[in-house]
């Protein structure tokens, strides 16, 4: 359990990075900005759930 706990929080690191590059492109293209807008909403909400997974199985000892 202790891989799968540290791979979630690698996930959640990379969704992060995903999402800030979502805004950046945003910023630079206003005619994708809702969409792009959108899509880092998305990731940020997947982020918080690998986050939250990986907490409970690190609250519950798997570590």
């Amino acid at each position: 359990m202790e891989d799968l706990t540290a791979r979630l929080e690698s996930i959640a690191e990379e969704l992060a990075d995903l999402a800030l590059d979502a805004l950046r492109r945003a910023a630079a293209d206003p005619a994708e900005r809702d969409r792009l807008v959108a899509e880092e909403r998305r990731l940020t909400r997947a982020r918080r759930a690998v986050e939250k997974a990986a907490s409970l199985l690190h609250n519950a000892g798997y570590d």
